[in-house]
């Protein structure tokens, strides 16, 4: 089976039983998205949802955190993985945010990546979920869920994941196509064992052909 075959059988898959498919972190505005995508780094969206709340209670705005010091931030944030290296990166983006955007996040991806703590992957998701650019972020779920489908093939690293995906889904599938990745690898094709058996598209895995 050819990998847009694939694609196509996958699109209508998850159109039919996740039509409404969304990340599952919580915001409010693009403020909030971006600061909870930086502590989502190597964490999960529960516990960046467990932190989050009273972050943004005490730190509410870019003008605000950027006057709050490191070790403040730390301690609100210290129950996600590298708190501290995510609370310099924090400091440094409500900092920039204010210097040089009037405190409002920046709706391209070349200038959100501009902001200390946000990379590529990062960018992408506050573009596609907050602006609707389309775009395909590449975590560790989405890598491992189109190698295992057979979606990608021989990617070595996230950029040629994203690279291949963009090729293959239609423009205005790529932002839904993203989370529906996410969600399949976060409850069914999972890292440590993949639950074939709960699994609705294993009549186009690769991976299932061959076990």
């Amino acid at each position: 089976m050819k990998k847009q075959e694939r694609v196509n059988l996958f699109i209508d898959y998850f159109s039919k039983h996740l039509p409404e498919a969304k990340t599952e972190l919580n915001y409010t505005n693009a403020f909030e998205l971006t600061v909870a995508v930086v502590l989502s780094a190597q964490c999960t969206d529960k516990r960046v949802n467990m932190i989050t709340p009273k972050l943004f209670k005490e730190l509410p705005t870019p003008e605000v955190m950027s006057k709050a010091s490191v070790d403040f931030i730390f301690e609100l944030i210290k129950s996600c993985s590298y708190p501290r290296n995510k609370a310099n990166h924090l400091s440094g983006l409500a900092k920039m945010l204010v210097k040089d955007y009037n405190s409002k996040i920046p709706q391209s991806l070349d200038e959100l990546q501009r902001l200390p703590g946000v990379g590529r992957k990062t960018a992408n998701v506050v573009g596609s979920v907050y602006f609707d650019i389309p775009a395909m972020p590449v975590d560790t779920h989405v890598f491992r869920v189109a190698n295992r489908i057979g979606l990608t093939s021989n990617a070595k690293n996230p950029l040629q994941s994203e690279i291949q995906l963009l090729k293959l889904f239609p423009k205005e599938k790529l932002n839904i196509a993203h989370h529906w990745l996410i969600l399949h690898g976060r409850y069914v094709c999972k890292s440590r064992r993949a639950e074939c058996e709960k699994c609705g598209i294993t009549n186009f895995c690769k991976s299932y052909k061959k076990l």
